[in-house]
């Protein structure tokens, strides 16, 4: 049993990982239908950006964070702007291509700065508590809190604000949004930024417990496709709720049956759900 619980608590750790980042992915599909595949080296920043905050210009952990948040999130306005706008009208394989033109662009830019080496991102979080028996890490209740914290914030913004309500509308109908006076470029750029600012959030948070490196964001990426597909493609609660299976299914997967096939379990886990339910748990319809 303490052993079933400590995977349990390492599933929702895992999980709240792959929700923040499928988060982030979801709604930029959601609005613009774009799967963006440049999104792993958004994630990758945030860990490189935050790592150099706090190891070159010796700011705080959350200081560091919230500077990681900011550029991120300019990276992925800026990325809407001068390469998704002005493809939308060109045929859809374009966006495609230009996101792994992206991709490599980053990455190459990560070994350029930081060179190919693993590093590891200190923490001011590392002590180990113990709570009813079970034996934590600080940093891992901090992941699974403050990955709550911004899930709770994310829905309430996007169902309590005007701003979050335009973002909703035009998730809905692009066109519809732009007919009734949304600015569907700002609201583009937006996302984006938010998008990237829960990447950058989900690196920080996870990055003292693994390392930081140019590649980091590959798998990450994968399976935060996984969880999308699996959620419904462009549905909030399905991101969170794909990231939270995923995260428990691999953290007992590789308990009780194989820690070398851990990776497989999303894929396989994928083809069994959309064999019941082929669009998703949440899915939205259309696209």
């Amino acid at each position: 049993m303490e052993i079933l619980l400590q995977q349990l608590f390492n599933g929702l750790t895992i999980g709240s990982v792959y929700s923040l980042v499928a988060l982030g992915l979801t709604l930029v599909y959601g609005i613009l239908h774009i799967p963006n595949f440049a999104h792993g080296a958004l994630y990758m920043m945030g860990g490189y950006i935050t790592l150099t905050m706090m190891t070159k210009y010796g700011l705080h952990y959350w200081i560091a964070i919230f500077v990681s948040i900011l550029v991120v999130g300019i990276i992925g306005a800026l990325m809407e702007r001068f390469v998704f706008h002005p493809l939308r009208e060109a045929p859809p394989i374009h966006d495609k291509i230009a996101a792994i033109g992206i991709l490599l662009f980053l990455e190459a830019f990560a070994q350029f700065v930081w060179g190919a080496e693993f590093q590891s991102m200190p923490t001011p979080y590392g002590q180990v508590v113990e709570i009813f028996g079970l034996t934590f890490t600080m940093q891992r209740l901090l992941i699974v809190i403050s990955a709550i914290v911004v899930m709770i914030l994310l829905t309430l913004f996007l169902k309590k604000t005007f701003t979050g309500s335009t973002i909703i509308a035009m998730s809905q109908n692009r066109e519809g949004a732009n007919l009734v006076g949304i600015n569907t470029n700002k609201v583009a750029m937006l996302t984006f930024m938010i998008s990237g600012g829960l990447a950058a959030i989900a690196a920080s948070l996870s990055a003292p417990i693994n390392l930081v490196f140019p590649a980091m964001g590959h798998l990450v990426i994968l399976k935060a496709f996984v969880i999308i597909i699996l959620g419904g493609m462009g549905s909030v609660p399905g991101a969170i709720l794909g990231g939270y299976i995923l995260g428990f299914s691999e953290s007992l997967g590789a308990t009780y049956i194989s820690n070398d096939y851990k990776d497989i379990f999303a894929f396989v886990l994928l083809v069994l759900i959309l064999s019941v339910k082929p669009t998703g748990l949440f899915s939205k319809g259309g696209h």
